[in-house]
């Protein structure tokens, strides 16, 4: 019997959790299917990576499919969504599609991070319509927290696909087209099969309100404020920059952009217009020359990140710019989970030094780019899909989506993890497969699979530190001299006062004298039981187990 024909959705990253997204369509039988691949974003490491500056989805699947991967379309230029193209395109050199804003970005990236290869984009306008392979593939507008977020529309052999992307109802978004609510409604009337759907917001009731709003309250903040403003928000978010620096021109005050990331994104905000009407920006060389009252600044690191500019400008560690009591921050985002803690302690830095801060727990000074419930019901009352697969979301934002899209009268509702194959059609949508996923590390200048990371040491190194000891044995197998023992990030001495150094020293000959002399000459041997002296003894005294090491040498 013929192999079946069949439309399916495979993610490798994004659902289950909150960024990295990445998610392919395949259509044919299932031994020769051809692909079309949605985004490729990155995640950022935490306390439980130590040293991993970014967190890539492991791409070896389609890898292998290369030869049927006939494009990637780039739904935006958040980094969850795009911030894995530079290293890991190069794997597969196929078609890259996207807007002009994100290719822009994309080439300033490929620029800054000298030693990338410039991805060959092909640019599509908003409203654009494109065949990739099989798939005939349309970009519909979105609001979203960046220019030029879009849905896409993949019209298949099979049926209609929407991949909604990051979007929410916003029809004052500050900057560029708003959600194309009457193109949405025309696909509805097409026949949709399925809708593939943010689900970041799905827990929570109601609408998210507009851009317009926050820029309304920014605009009389930064009016009443007497002294310096410090603005920091997510430097893709143009539409945010945008209402600061109307904000600041109806106060008579100068914008000043500290911050790298800020100045790319507003190079290329610049180039094609969003920013247009607006006065030029001042670089941080002027912030020292102008009077506090004449000031808002916008910065980096509204995640606390410790190399970003307000970090060091809390910590009181920027070479030319200082805030000082009475001046006001405004932190105009969300705090991404996992960056909890960086925050706090950089407001904590703030408010010892008297500057006063504001969030959006105390003001309107931020919105989300995300989807309430109301909105979500709006839209599958235009789009009208058949199925629906809850994606964007941890396990508790999916299973909330889920519950909510049945309750809404979808027909078919299913969810599933990162490497499920999705059956959207023929046949009723089910999960039918599953592929291999995991993640990459990008760690410094190497990427690499965890195990082969190193970073489960480095955890171990920062719980309990790491014991270092050296034996060298003459030709008799007696110690040719003490052995040395060496101690990172261990107490100098236990809790009655006598010195490690000595103490391991000492289980170290010990073990020694245990080994009948003959035995000695068996490196292997003898470094496995000093080791075992060593970490024995220091869970004793200390009452954790340090990584050991122990090198033998016998003249």
């Amino acid at each position: 019997m013929a192999a079946r024909d069949e439309l399916v959705f495979l993610p490798l990253g994004g659902v289950g959790e909150i960024g990295m997204n990445l998610g392919l369509y395949g259509l044919g039988p299932a031994h020769d299917r051809t692909w079309l691949m949605v985004d490729l974003g990155v995640t950022f490491g935490d306390q439980t990576t130590p040293g991993v500056d970014l967190i890539y989805p492991d791409i070896r699947f389609i890898e292998e499919e290369c030869d049927n991967l006939a494009g990637i379309v780039i739904t935006h230029a958040h980094e969850d969504h795009y911030g894995a193209v530079l290293d890991l395109w190069p794997r597969l050199r196929v078609p890259i599609y996207a807007t002009a804003f994100t290719a822009g970005l994309l080439e300033a990236k490929a620029i800054e991070n000298r030693g990338s290869e410039p991805v060959p984009v092909t640019p599509i306008e908003q409203g654009g319509r494109v065949q990739i392979g099989p798939f005939d593939v349309e970009l519909v507008p979105m609001s979203h927290s960046i220019p030029e977020p879009n849905a896409l529309v993949i019209r298949t052999a099979h049926g209609t696909i929407v991949h909604s992307g990051d979007w929410k109802i916003d029809m004052t978004p500050g900057i560029g087209l708003p959600i194309d609510v009457a193109r949405l409604q025309a696909v509805g009337e097409e026949g949709v099969r399925a809708l593939i759907c943010d689900s970041t917001n799905a827990v929570r009731e109601g609408r998210s309100p507009s851009e317009a709003d926050v820029a309304a309250r920014l605009a009389e903040i930064v009016k009443q404020a007497p002294n310096r403003v410090a603005v920091t928000t997510f430097a893709s978010n143009v539409a945010r920059l945008r209402a600061v620096a109307l904000a600041a021109q109806a106060a008579g005050r100068d914008v000043v952009v500290i911050g790298r990331a800020m100045k790319r994104v507003i190079e290329v905000a610049r180039e094609l217009g969003y920013l247009d009407g607006l006065p030029k920006f001042l670089d941080e060389e002027a912030y020292g020359y102008l009077p506090r009252e004449k000031v808002v600044a916008l910065l980096t690191g509204s995640q606390g990140e410790p190399r970003a500019a307000l970090a060091r400008i809390a910590a009181d560690d920027h070479p030319r710019v200082a805030l000082s009591p009475g001046d006001l921050v405004i932190f105009s985002s969300r705090t991404i989970p996992g960056n909890e803690s960086s925050v706090i302690s950089v407001v904590n830095a703030l408010a010892e030094r008297g500057i006063e801060i504001l969030t959006d727990r105390d003001d309107l000074v931020h919105v989300s780019g995300h989807p309430r419930r109301d909105e979500l019901a709006d839209l599958y009352r235009w789009l009208k899909p058949q199925v629906l697969v809850p994606v964007h979301g941890e396990p508790y934002h999916l299973a909330q989506h889920a519950r909510f899209a049945k309750a809404q009268g979808i027909p078919e509702v299913v969810k599933g993890r990162n490497g499920d194959v999705f059956r959207l059609a023929p046949g009723p949508a089910e999960i039918i497969d599953e592929a291999p996923v995991g993640v990459l590390y990008k760690d410094g200048n190497l990427i690499t699979e965890p195990a082969m990371s190193g970073t489960q040491e480095r955890r171990k190194l920062s719980f309990a530190g790491c014991v270092v000891g050296h034996v060298v044995l003459d030709d008799r197998g007696d110690l040719a001299v003490d052995p040395t023992v060496t101690l990172f990030g261990l107490p100098t001495v236990d809790a009655e006062g006598d010195t490690f150094v000595e103490l391991l020293q000492d289980a170290a000959i010990e073990a020694l004298d245990g080994i009948p002399r003959p035995r000695r000459r068996d490196r292997e041997l003898v470094a496995k039981a000093v080791r075992r002296a060593l970490r024995s003894l220091t869970a004793q005294r200390w009452g954790k187990k340090p990584l050991c090491r122990v090198d033998v040498t016998v003249l």
